[in-house]
């Protein structure tokens, strides 16, 4: 069955590469030199090479062009094929099957045992330092992404977290804790989520938050969010109120709820867990207030730790119900972020540790950019517009709605 895909492979491989240059020979055509010959002409084929893909090596031969034009500077053109670029030995998806394989946490010294099973025992260019070159380019990647120009970005919404990993910061005194990654995700006008920033910091504190956002406005970023959804640490709040303070505040309901939970008994949390839900599932805020108000004076005699808890972030734990309904399920937590950390922890618990300080910002930001891609859409981005312009809503329904 191998061998049938692998020839039809090659098949339609050979005849897509036939259409493209017949194409590109037919568009210069009408080009001739001083006499009369043409200039764009087929003259034989490339050496034979082998492209790995996905159901294994598949053997193509390229017909060579013979491109005798010259550009303004007097350098000769060339075809470049799109199909096969000249140096293609492996496709795109077996490129991405090896961070992929690193980031879920196979070690470089298994790589070889994996790639085998995965492609077979003839992978040629798949070997466990293929991760170690990979490792260095994506630390380039990194440091060239972290100081892109913001320039004309604006973000609606920010979600942001941090998360602690075994990693010392090095140095004495303050290296004994351990690295904490601090991420920004925002929410672009056109309902993109987009990853906005990775930093490490000392813990979560106020000045390493107040770092990160300085740095975001430095390279650009003038307009700030409209609302910053985070869990309950006290130093990106009060960063973002020094940095950004027209950006009003919403906690996450799933950091909020596991934090009253850990101060109930094990034998109440399912009761008070669905209390919990019935002030965020709420259709009002009328509704979830008084919600509020029964959980306070249900759990305060014998659990006041707990309804302390919940009620010193009231205001901030019902902000979404002041934007557009369809919003809802995205302003509630930070659910952008915590899912792909799972992935990044899979690794760490793996291999017993991150490595280094870069290696861990390095493997954040290869997992945060790789889970991008699937990001979906902010339900109901039109009326992002809206939210730019200051319109008000009311329960998620514009004010002046007829």
């Amino acid at each position: 069955m191998t061998g049938i895909l692998q020839d039809g492979a090659r098949r339609l491989l050979a005849t897509a590469v036939e259409a493209e240059i017949a194409d590109y020979i037919e568009r210069h055509a009408g080009l001739h030199d001083a006499a009369g010959h043409r200039m764009v002409v087929r003259n034989g084929h490339l050496p034979e090479r082998e492209i790995q893909t996905g159901i294994g090596p598949v053997k193509v031969r390229q017909p060579r062009v013979n491109d005798r034009r010259v550009d303004e500077d007097g350098r000769r053109l060339q075809f470049s094929s799109e199909i096969l670029p000249k140096y293609l030995r492996k496709t795109r998806s077996i490129e991405e099957l090896i961070p992929w394989l690193y980031l879920k946490g196979i070690s470089t010294g298994d790589f070889s045992e994996a790639l085998v099973a995965l492609l077979g025992p003839e992978a040629p260019g798949l070997s466990a330092s293929t991760v170690v070159r990979l490792k260095e380019v994506w630390q380039t990647e990194y440091e060239a992404w972290s100081k892109r120009s913001l320039v004309g970005k604006q973000y609606v919404y920010f979600w942001a977290d941090g998360v602690h990993f075994n990693v010392r910061l090095g140095g004495d005194g303050e290296g004994q804790d351990r690295q904490c990654i601090l991420v920004i995700v925002g929410a672009t006008p056109e309902g993109k989520k987009e990853l906005v920033a990775i930093q490490d910091g000392y813990r979560e504190s106020e000045q390493s938050w107040r770092e990160l956002m300085l740095d975001l406005k430095a390279r650009g970023l003038a307009d700030p969010p409209k609302v910053a959804v985070g869990d309950g640490a006290l130093g990106f709040w009060a960063a973002m109120r020094k940095v950004f303070g027209e950006t009003r505040e919403q906690r996450c309901w799933v950091h909020k709820t596991a934090n009253v939970l850990n101060y109930l008994p094990t034998g109440k949390q399912a009761k008070a867990k669905q209390s919990l839900h019935e002030i965020w599932l709420a259709e009002t805020k009328a509704d979830a207030e008084r919600a509020f108000a029964l959980f306070i004076e249900t759990y305060r005699a014998k659990y006041p730790r707990a309804a302390e808890c919940l009620a010193k972030d009231r205001e901030s734990l019902l902000t979404f119900y002041d934007f557009p309904a369809e919003h809802w399920v995205h302003l509630r937590t930070t659910n952008p972020i915590e899912s792909t950390f799972a992935t990044v922890r899979l690794r760490t618990n793996r291999t017993k540790g991150c490595g280094s300080r870069m290696a861990t910002l390095t493997m954040v930001f290869k997992s945060l950019q790789s889970a991008e891609q699937y990001w979906r859409l902010l339900n109901g981005s039109h009326l992002l517009e809206d939210v730019i312009r200051g319109v008000q809503f009311e329960d998620g329904l514009r004010k002046d709605a007829a």
